[in-house]
């Protein structure tokens, strides 16, 4: 399928960043490709939801104006609860699984549309599944547990013409939008250095480090404990080490702190700057250990331009790592600062602050060029009814995970990475290629 014209990435690249700002933003909000129109806008989708509890349970409430016509979740209580809920707030009835594959193949052309709520390892397994099967998708960030499957799932997706967005559900907020059309406006010149900053910490654990090991217990009479494995390799169950709320902890299951949480904050400079692949990463912390994420970590990736031409160095901080002061301004716990050649620029989710501050006291923001969001999810449901674009589909998203997860590539290997994204190989570190792929159980694999 083709891009049309006004929603070409690489050619507002080419354009100047002064005759550009307008177009770019337009551009932008609609990045991507548009998906093929399915229903009358006036009809309801039939959604299958694949997880129900803790964040996916905010994915179920997000669709809800639909019908729900299957749900999928490993934990036989999980599953119970969120069809009473369904049946009693909105009166349906939807089909129950445990497994994802089973029900996207049994649920067939009864289904219209699937939205994926799991542990990161899962995310591609089953959003590949859907998409083949012709199913428009919404999936929690990261979109995936490796790089290579992110550049499978945008692949498939744009081939499938189906209508995606990933769970970045900041990204529709007011904020956000804001950020970008004063960036774009140049109002703190060109961009030259963006620092992003998440003080959470999902890492290393010394008293759970042998967990593969240790000899476990029997798993709840609930929880089917090989189809939460899925592709992943084989573990003991432990009480409360893995499900349903620390596994992100685990390089088998999650990416730690980045995994969690860069696709949200870097979202906002990806965005702005119009940026795509890195051609360098690397990255410092703890020593890597081989099975748990690190408490604290820093990834530097250099993006060789942006929407103004200019080259852009990004350094990500989480956990443990995070510095007490970035350009000189005091940080909070969470945070993105743009540093320009005529000011610099502190955001988050609900505010922005422009730097020196006497010289923007009396700055003017530019007119509101990125319209208002109807809602996240909201955006793509509206796509899969009548094939408008979104703005966090698969292909702005794949890239923004494929960079997301390439900075624990470059710390797990423990080396500086040139990176050519157009063959997804890193050209100076040959044994990086087993960490931008994974092997995959039988049955689960991602290809």
């Amino acid at each position: 399928m083709s891009r049309p014209a006004h929603l070409d990435r690489r050619s507002f690249l080419q354009s100047s960043a002064a005759a550009s700002v307008a177009a770019l933003s337009s551009s932008l909000y609609a990045s991507g490709l548009e998906a093929r129109q399915t229903k009358n806008p006036l009809e309801k989708l039939n959604v299958a939801c694949v997880g129900t509890a803790n964040r996916a349970a905010e994915d179920v409430s997000g669709v809800m104006s639909e019908n729900i016509v299957a749900i999928c979740d490993v934990d036989s209580n999980y599953l119970a609860s969120a069809k009473t809920m369904l049946t009693e707030k909105k009166g349906l009835t939807p089909r129950t699984y445990a497994d994802y594959r089973e029900l996207i193949v049994a649920e067939g052309d009864r289904i219209d549309a699937v939205v994926i709520g799991t542990t990161d390892h899962h995310h591609a397994p089953a959003a590949i599944r859907a998409i083949r099967a012709g199913k428009h998708v919404y999936c929690e960030k990261p979109l995936t547990h490796t790089v290579q499957e992110a550049r499978i799932i945008a692949e498939a997706a744009a081939k499938a013409g189906v209508a995606t967005q990933l769970g970045t559900q900041i990204h529709a907020g007011d904020n956000y939008r804001r950020v970008v059309e004063v960036i774009q406006s140049g109002a703190i010149g060109n961009v030259t250095d963006v620092h992003v900053w998440v003080g959470k910490g999902w890492g290393y654990r010394a008293d759970w480090a042998n967990s593969r090991k240790e000899p476990g217990t029997a798993p709840p009479a609930s929880l089917n404990w090989d189809l939460w494995l899925g592709a992943a390799p084989v573990y003991p169950f432990h009480e409360g080490r893995f499900h349903p709320a620390q596994w992100r902890r685990w390089w088998d299951f999650g990416q730690g702190t980045l995994g969690d949480m860069a696709c949200h904050y870097m979202d906002l400079p990806f965005w702005a700057l119009g940026l795509r692949h890195p051609n360098h990463c690397e990255a410092e912390g703890p020593a890597p250990d081989a099975n748990m994420a690190p408490e604290g970590l820093i990834v530097r990736y250099k993006f060789p331009t942006s929407f103004t031409k200019y080259p852009v160095n990004l350094t990500w901080y989480d956990g443990t790592l995070i510095p007490k002061k970035i350009n000189g301004q005091p940080v909070p716990p969470n945070g993105v600062m743009f540093v320009g050649t005529e000011g610099s620029m502190f955001a988050d989710y609900d505010k922005y602050r422009l730097f020196p501050a006497e010289k923007f006291a009396k700055f003017i923001p530019p007119a509101q060029s990125i319209p208002k969001s109807i809602g996240h999810h909201q955006e793509w449901i509206k796509a899969c009814k009548d094939g408008s674009p979104t703005t966090c589909n698969f292909d702005y998203s794949g890239a923004l995970t494929e960079t997301v997860l390439l900075g624990n590539v470059a710390y797990r290997t423990g080396k500086a990475l040139d990176w050519d994204a157009a063959t997804l190989t890193v050209t100076n570190v040959p044994e990086a290629a087993k960490l931008v792929s994974k092997e995959y159980r039988a049955g689960w694999e991602v290809i």
